[in-house]
């Protein structure tokens, strides 16, 4: 079994698309899953509208990405494990995918990640130079990361010290235990920090990181990006 773990916080703007291309994934790809969101802290409807669309529901109390991504795969049946951002859509061609390079020997691994459209031509720059860089420094984004159980549990799955980049540290630590792939198939994420946040904003978090390194991801209150309260509908 395939366990697809959904982490949300306030997602109900986006989440019923989300879980409805995600089914219709699963249905085309004619594999055996579970779908879990993992509705962390939220004071809107996700949690509602997840039940409501008949997939499984944990809710915790973090607000702290890896600490969710952990809780749903502690509860997850299936001894491959899939993460998947709630604004991140996934077809039926990149589960088989994700599948077939478990089943043939990787023991984790991700995908190549584009902005869902329409966006500006410099985002579409944007999106292929860091998209470039993550392959060659053999980084999957956490918007689509799976493994298989084993790898989870052998390298103690997501650092809690990581309020953000634990995707990179995820990855990391799986390409030290064996074969870490990146398919050329495709997940789709939202454009939707492009919409929020400034150019001068993302310019000023680059310099902060340059500045403080990993010790700025272990501060909650530094990381407005992701833990602030600005959210834009796509």
């Amino acid at each position: 079994m395939l366990s697809l773990i959904l982490p949300a916080h306030d997602e109900a703007l986006v989440l019923p698309q989300t879980l409805s291309v995600l089914q219709q994934a699963v249905l085309e790809a004619v594999i055996d899953a579970e779908i879990i969101v993992v509705d962390d802290a939220s004071s809107d409807d996700t949690a509602a509208l997840a039940i409501a669309a008949g997939v499984e529901v944990i809710r915790i109390e973090a607000r702290h990405i890896a600490a969710a991504r952990n809780a749903g795969a502690t509860i997850a049946r299936g001894d491959q494990l899939c993460f998947i951002d709630a604004d991140t859509h996934v077809d039926a061609h990149l589960l088989r995918a994700a599948m077939q390079a478990m089943e043939g020997g990787a023991i984790g691994g991700g995908a190549r990640v584009k902005l869902q459209r329409p966006v500006a031509w410099h985002a579409r720059v944007g999106e292929v130079f860091f998209g470039s860089l993550l392959r060659l420094a053999r980084i999957a984004p956490g918007c689509f990361l799976f493994c298989t159980r084993e790898a989870f549990s052998d390298v103690g799955g997501f650092d809690p010290r990581y309020f953000a980049g634990e995707d990179v540290a995820m990855s990391r630590a799986l390409a030290r235990r064996g074969h870490f792939v990146l398919l050329r198939e495709i997940a789709w994420t939202s454009p939707r920090k492009l919409h929020t946040f400034s150019a001068w904003e993302h310019l000023k978090l680059f310099a902060l990181l340059a500045r403080h390194g990993r010790g700025m991801l272990h501060s909650r209150e530094r990381l407005g990006f992701w833990y602030g309260n600005r959210r834009t509908p796509r």
